[in-house]
This record gives structure tokens, C-alpha cells and sequence, in this order.
């Protein structure tokens, strides 16, 4: 009976993670897209909860960015508990192409439909949450909050962007990659806690979360209230546009891939896989 307490071993870790990246670059095209509308709105809901949570705490600067990570966490937990495809968690697909699995074209496939899914997701859940009007909350104090968040990524130079994208998907693909040893939901929700809620107490950038973030911040801008309430000291508001989004997304998405596929898939297809033939990483050995 120990074998079915104990936590799955790095090595059979890394065979659960191919055996799923199979399966995901074989999901119909109508299936993926709308699993991950879901994880966009799901890591949508996540950001919401942080910048609520982060609002107005006088905790000061370090409680406060560990307060937001645990609240953000609330997002890769229903994507990986309730299930949903992330484009993020999804790098770890490469393992499966790396042990030539699947195809290049079948990996492009699926990180172009999942990422057009997220952003649906993402941006329709910034436009649920602006109607809800619960950025008014706290005195306009979440709105505010918002508002900041999305300034200070949109302000971001391409190289910050692009290395802090490469460190938060090592973290995101991380607390995915600790799921496959896990044998309860309970397991699942503690192995991602951590890693998420590091990345985000560090400051670190995730694409999907973004396209949440910057377009709330730029509907937001347009409320007199809140510019008011932001006053003379906020934050610089010139980069909060449209464009900006696309001035973030683009190193952050190019550094989530790096981080998510080399310094994560490929370090561990290297270390137990590399070697070992298809029938084996398969289980059908």
C-alpha cells in the first residue's frame, strides 16, 4: 500500500509529463480552444482575487506580494484541478517532442490554439469584471490598484520583460511539473501554491495573466474616478494603451517559452529521457 501514498519519483514524473503532452497536441481543435477560454478566464479570476487582496493592506511592501501570490494561486489551481489547457503549463508539451512523440507541427498547433483560447479567456473575463463593477470596491481602492498593476508591465523595458518571462514560466511549469507527483487534489493544490506564489510576490511576468491585467487597466483609465483617485504622485499612465499590451506580450510570451521549454522541459527530458526508446517513456514496455 506505500507505493499509493508515496509521491510519484522524478523518473516517472517526467514519463506522466510526455504521456500527457501526447495527449494534449491530440485534442480536437474545438476541444482545445475551449478548454483554454476556460484557463484564460480561470487565470483571470486568479488576478482578480490578487489585486483584491492587495488592495489597501498596510502589510507593507514583502506580506503584501506573498499575500497576492497565495490569492493568484486560485488560477493554476482550477486549471489544473478543474481541467483547462494553458499555454503556459503547456511548454511542457516540448518533452513529448523532444522524445519524438509528436510533431513540430502538432506542438505548434497546440501552443497557437491554446494561446488564442487564454486571451479570449483572459480579456473576457477583464470585460466581465469591469461590467461587475467591483473595481469600485474598497473606495475605487481595487480600480486604483488595477490600474497601477498594469502601468508598471506596460512601462517594463523588453529586457526586463523578457527575463522576468523566463522566470516565471521556470516557476509556472515547475509547480505543473511537482502536480505529476502528486496522488490527490490536495497534493496538487500544495505543490502549487509555492511556486506560484513566488513568482508573483517576485514580480515576475506571465503572459496569460497579462492579458487580463493591461486591458483592465486600459478600460479603466477612461473613469474619471479613478484618474482622480490615482491623483498627482500615481503612476505614469502613457504606456497604458493597446499597444502597450502588445509591447509586453511579445518579450513576456518569448521569455514564458524559454523558461517553460529549456530551463524546464529540456533539463528534465535531458536528465530521464534522453535515453530511454518511445515504448519505454510509453509504458509499454
Amino acid at each position: 500500500m506505500q507505493h499509493l501514498i508515496d509521491a510519484y519519483a522524478p523518473a516517472e514524473m517526467a514519463r506522466r509529463v510526455v504521456r500527457v503532452g501526447v495527449a494534449k497536441a491530440g485534442l480536437p481543435a474545438a476541444d482545445s480552444l475551449i478548454l483554454a477560454v476556460l484557463a484564460g478566464s480561470f487565470i483571470g479570476l486568479g488576478a482578480a482575487f490578487a489585486t483584491t487582496a492587495t488592495t489597501a493592506t498596510q502589510l507593507g511592501f514583502g506580506p503584501t506580494r506573498i499575500l497576492g501570490g497565495l490569492a493568484f494561486s486560485l488560477g493554476l489551481i482550477l486549471v489544473v484541478v478543474a481541467g483547462a489547457e494553458l499555454f503556459t503549463g503547456n511548454n511542457l508539451v516540448a518533452m513529448a517532442w523532444a522524445s519524438r512523440l509528436i510533431t513540430t507541427r502538432q506542438v505548434v498547433r497546440n501552443w497557437t490554439l491554446v494561446y488564442l483560447g487564454n486571451f479570449v479567456g483572459s480579456v473576457g473575463t477583464a470585460l466581465i469584471v469591469y461590467h461587475s463593477g467591483i473595481w469600485a470596491l474598497g473606495g475605487n481602492g481595487v480600480g486604483v490598484n488595477a490600474i497601477a498593476i498594469a502601468a508598471a508591465k506596460c512601462d517594463l523595458g523588453w529586457g526586463e520583460a523578457f527575463s522576468r518571462g523566463v522566470l516565471c514560466n521556470a516557476l509556472v511549469c515547475l509547480a505543473v511539473w511537482l502536480c505529476h507527483s502528486a496522488r490527490s487534489t490536495t497534493d496538487k493544490i500544495l505543490a502549487i501554491v509555492w511556486p506560484i506564489s513566488g513568482f508573483v510576490a517576485l514580480g515576475f511576468e506571465h503572459c496569460i495573466a497579462n492579458m487580463y491585467f493591461i486591458p483592465l487597466g486600459v478600460i479603466l483609465r477612461g473613469e474619471p474616478g479613478l484618474l482622480e483617485a490615482l491623483g498627482q504622485n500615481g503612476p505614469s499612465l502613457t504606456s497604458l494603451t493597446w499597444g502597450g499590451l502588445a509591447h509586453n506580450l511579445l518579450p513576456v510570451t518569448l521569455g514564458n517559452i524559454v523558461g517553460g521549454t529549456l530551463m524546464v522541459a529540456g533539463v528534465y527530458w535531458f536528465a530521464y529521457l534522453r535515453n530511454k526508446e518511445k515504448k519505454a517513456i510509453l509504458g509499454t514496455d
